[in-house]
């Protein structure tokens, strides 16, 4: 793809970008948004970024900060901006990401909502936190301390693997 000296290509991509988030009822990661736009057309992810930048400049999108990540919405300018410029998107593109759109959100979703990392607070201590993240609001979280690098790894990876089940048992014991 020669990005710099098509400029058709460059404006279709921005056009499909805007198309993306505009099909998204929610705020999206610049990940979930990148899988999604890479299942319709080859992009390369710094051109990618490049284009997010670029619209966040011109205010056709805004990028902000929750909780646990950054994520990215169309504004009302992009909206009318695609209104102007949808017909530049090919209709395969367009079928494709239409496709694909609802696997993919689903398949982000399920990934963001699970949540684990830990910090180290000296050599011998680390701080683990654990969340289950839905809607992009906290609804479970739990902090500890592990004693090795091994046994914090351990805890991450078993939350992220089994949380479905952990949370469940965690409730149990909680109410009774």
């Amino acid at each position: 793809m020669k990005i710099t000296t098509d400029s058709e290509t460059l404006a279709e991509n921005k056009v499909l970008i805007l198309y993306v988030l505009s099909n998204v009822d929610k705020p999206i990661t610049s990940d979930a948004l990148y899988s999604i736009i890479t299942s319709a057309i080859d992009l390369n992810y710094f051109y990618f970024q490049q284009f997010l930048l670029d619209l966040i400049e011109v205010k056709y999108i805004i990028r902000y900060k929750t909780e646990t990540q950054d994520v990215y919405e169309i504004t009302e300018a992009g909206k009318n901006t695609l209104d102007l410029t949808l017909d530049i998107l090919p209709g395969i593109i367009k079928l494709k990401v239409d496709t694909n759109f609802k696997s993919n959100i689903e398949t982000f979703e399920n990934k963001e909502s699970v949540i684990a990392e830990y910090t180290p607070k000296s050599e011998n201590e680390y701080e683990i936190e654990c969340k289950i993240v839905e809607n992009n609001e906290i609804i479970f979280t739990i902090k500890l301390l592990a004693y090795s690098r091994e046994q914090a790894q351990s805890i991450v990876e078993n939350w992220r693997k089994n949380a479905t089940t952990i949370y469940p048992k965690l409730l149990e014991v909680l109410t009774n």
